[in-house]
């Protein structure tokens, strides 16, 4: 399975941030969205970065009580790690466990056109392995139509 086949399954769009965006605002949409991360985005619409929980959670660690007007674009990942709708999921599963991340953004021709979750990876393994299930039961069995 190809990540555009993940990216048609959502329903909703990416939520995104910009660098000026206010930690203690971004915490508010990562809340309100229940979601872990934001892309964030130049003016130019193009990814420069992404603010997770954990960034926020380090920078709150690190600063005590002025860490909700910092900027989102002083604490983000900017050295990104990215797919494109045509990789193959197990790639970017093997990308998350490799690095220790946790979303990939899926860029095509520099625009964002989706997030991939872990989350997502282990729904799509889920289904994938009760698929191949079903068809291994059928053939056992002797009713697989084939």
């Amino acid at each position: 399975m190809k990540v555009k086949d993940i990216l048609q399954g959502k329903n909703r769009g990416v939520v995104t941030t910009t660098p000026e965006t206010q930690v203690g605002e971004a915490m508010g949409i990562l809340i309100r969205h229940k979601i872990s991360c934001l892309p964030v985005l130049d003016h130019n619409n193009q990814l420069i970065g992404i603010v997770s929980d954990k960034d926020i959670f380090r920078r709150i660690h690190e600063s005590g009580e002025d860490f909700k007007s910092c900027p989102v674009g002083d604490i983000m990942t900017s050295n990104l790690i990215i797919g494109v709708p045509d990789d193959e999921i197990s790639y970017i599963a093997g990308l998350m466990t490799e690095n220790r991340i946790r979303h990939v953004p899926i860029l095509e021709d520099k625009q964002l056109k989706g997030m991939v979750s872990v989350g997502d990876i282990v729904k799509t393994q889920m289904l994938e392995t009760k698929i191949e299930n079903r068809y291994l039961k059928q053939y056992i069995e002797g009713s697989y139509p084939g």
